[in-house]
């Protein structure tokens, strides 16, 4: 075997490890990634990227159904799924060598295969022998599993399964699992014209986010025809003789059974930790995520982990940041990226968005806040789009009118989140959000709006 020096070597070429490893390489360091599988993570092979593509592509579907009612007419609408599936797989493809493209030009080496950490310099790909001054472990998170009978069955999958598997014949579908993964793929195959129930064991949906935000997405699913049992405990899953699968649920001390052509779990992911010895190496760990400090280092001098492995929010986006800060720290420079305000994006229709502090969380910590909601159904751009109903909220320190937070339902949510995002990091008051001037007619006039109602009340 061949001995290699390296300065940094990452294991997981998902957003937080690739990033890392391309600014540790622009900033001198001699890095290495190491991946198992494609490129680009869960986010891009099993997550974000192609649950998108999926969502855009039933919403179009949608928008070609409603088109008549804008004077466009269309005959005989229908959906190809595999065409759909060879979309999204087009996409990937396209992203992944970008990636791959941005390791060349910065010089990072992507190494193929399974990493093993030998110790706290030394690490095992294949029959290479990598030594680095520092190792990073980004591998990311897998879909959680729950331990009910019948899990295992043909017709149950997980988040990574229906994305890989046809649609072509299934009329319904049953989601375990009310939250971020469940509520999005509600939305894309509702649009898709397969029928949705959705068994959710905590008594809301989205139950991180906004109260307001969790009961409007159940109206809105309701009007829309998807079945949502909420307080409802998964007992067993049954093979059915026409080949499809039953769930049965207890709901309100009531058993109740659901048959479905698929079953849907969408329990959140686990932080994936296999192939890395933690309690040999002496990584400490707590149910099954790897501890970290405020610079990302682990209980081992030398070796680091950043993103889903270290738990908290699973966001592709927050695992970048902090691959941001950590390459910073490794260059010995300062990051400007501020971790406490990270946004949280739902890609449902309409979206849902949020950041910084809701007013319940405001005074929890002691702060004395005031909110200030806007109906986005007074928006001209979502009227005249035919949108959904939808709101903008704002929350701001009572007195100051520093800008605490912020939570949406409404037409490019996650896109205008970023402005909100800003000024949290950046402490803004309200008064300076109000000096900028919102174009007419875009669904952003919604936070300047938002903005004014809020600064009537500090």
């Amino acid at each position: 075997m061949k001995n290699e020096n390296y300065g940094l070597v990452v294991i997981g070429a998902g957003p937080g490890g690739y990033t890392a490893a391309l600014e540790a390489a622009k900033g001198g360091i001699r890095t290495a990634v190491v991946e198992r599988n494609l490129t680009g993570g869960t986010c891009l092979n099993r997550g974000c990227i192609p649950t998108k593509v999926m969502l855009y592509g039933s919403e179009l579907f949608q928008h070609l159904q409603k088109a008549g009612d804008y004077g466009a007419e269309a005959e005989a609408v229908k959906m190809d799924l595999e065409r759909l599936a060879a979309k999204r797989r087009e996409v990937q493809d396209t992203l992944r060598q970008g990636i791959e493209s941005l390791f060349k030009k910065e010089k990072v080496e992507l190494v193929r295969g399974e990493a093993e950490i030998l110790d706290r310099v030394t690490v095992k790909a294949g029959e290479r022998i990598l030594k680095t001054e520092r190792i990073l472990i980004a591998t990311g998170s897998e879909p959680s599993a729950i331990p009910v009978p019948g899990a295992d069955l043909p017709g149950v999958v997980t988040s990574d399964g229906i994305l890989d598997m046809s649609l072509n014949g299934i009329q319904k579908v049953l989601i375990t699992g009310g939250g971020v993964i469940g509520t999005e793929f509600a939305c894309a195959l509702n649009n898709l014209g397969i029928q949705v129930v959705i068994v959710e064991a905590r008594d809301r949906m989205l139950a991180g986010m906004d109260k307001e935000i969790s009961q409007s997405i159940r109206q809105l699913f309701k009007k829309r025809g998807i079945e949502v049992h909420l307080s409802a405990a998964v007992r067993e899953f049954r093979r059915e003789d026409h080949g499809g699968v039953a769930c049965l649920f207890e709901e309100k001390g009531q058993e109740e059974t659901v048959s479905a052509d698929l079953v849907l779990i969408a329990a959140g992911r686990r932080p994936c930790t296999r192939g890395i010895d933690t309690e040999r190496l002496g990584i400490r760990t707590e149910k099954g995520r790897i501890l970290v400090d405020e610079n990302g280092e682990t209980s081992v001098p030398g070796i680091y982990a950043l993103g889903d492995v270290t738990g908290g929010v699973q966001l592709a986006h927050r695992a970048s940041a902090q691959a941001k800060k950590m390459a910073a720290h490794f260059c010995k420079k300062t990051s400007p990226v501020v971790l406490e305000s990270v946004p949280s994006c739902v890609y449902t229709d309409p979206e849902i968005a949020s950041v910084g502090l809701t007013e319940a969380q405001a005074k929890e910590k002691g702060i004395q806040a005031v909110s200030a909601k806007y109906p986005m159904l007074a928006n001209g751009k979502t009227v005249a789009e035919n949108g959904e109903r939808g709101f903008i909220r704002i929350v701001a320190e009572k007195g100051t009118g520093k800008f605490l937070g912020a939570q949406m339902m409404c037409g490019r949510a996650t896109d205008m989140i970023a402005l909100c995002a800003v000024a949290v990091s950046c402490g803004l008051t309200l008064r300076q959000m109000a000096s900028a001037v919102y174009p007419h007619p875009t669904y952003s006039e919604g936070i300047g709006e938002a903005v004014e109602l809020c600064m009537e009340k500090i």
